[in-house]
């Protein structure tokens, strides 16, 4: 076992001011655009002896989506993308999570969005457990995945004159995670 794995061990929440929950998506067929989601609150409990007992649950806020661009974000919130009016948060609970080499884990569970639900596993990496400069344990990590949209009812396109479409079914989805150790729960 890698020696950050034994100090993961407690109940840890993310710190959204060092939290990136991103994305990106082809437009016109012909470049990426990138954005994230800026109000996301998660939580970890972390049990490196059993890592069946060990549990993710992560809540965006999904009208803080940002793209740079205020007519974008405004369109992504509407009825045509995720209707946030209807369902304001996305929902993330893992049910499995193992560890598959040093640092690296599986971590599989329930994405909601909007009111469809799949089971995806996000590949997470484990980037360091260190103390921060106000003496609290800080966790690290980082993981992507792609998604097609259209999985979670996220259906709206336009198609191109030149052939293809405005936005891609597939979605680059990109974690971020600073989590810090309740200093209360298990050492």
């Amino acid at each position: 076992m890698d020696d950050n794995v034994g100090m993961l061990a407690g109940e840890w929440d993310f710190d959204p001011a060092h939290t990136r929950i991103g994305f990106s998506a082809r437009h016109a067929m012909v470049t990426s655009v990138r954005g994230a989601f800026n109000e996301v609150t998660g939580h970890l409990v972390v049990d490196p002896e059993d890592l069946s007992a060990s549990s993710a649950h992560v809540v965006v806020q999904v009208a803080s989506i940002d793209t740079r661009n205020s007519q974008r974000d405004a369109h992504l919130r509407s009825a045509d993308f995720f209707d946030v009016d209807v369902w304001p948060t996305i929902e993330f609970t893992s049910t499995a999570i193992e560890e598959v080499e040093d640092s690296a884990y599986a971590v599989t569970g329930d994405l909601r969005i909007r009111d469809i639900t799949r089971q995806v596993m996000i590949p997470v990496t484990l980037i360091g457990v260190h103390r921060d400069a106000t003496g609290a344990l800080r966790a690290g990590f980082e993981g992507s995945r792609r998604l097609n949209r259209r999985d979670f009812g996220l259906e709206w396109n336009v198609a191109l004159d030149t052939g293809g479409v405005l936005v891609s079914e597939r979605i680059s989805l990109e974690l971020e995670i600073s989590a810090v150790k309740r200093e209360d729960s298990a050492q």
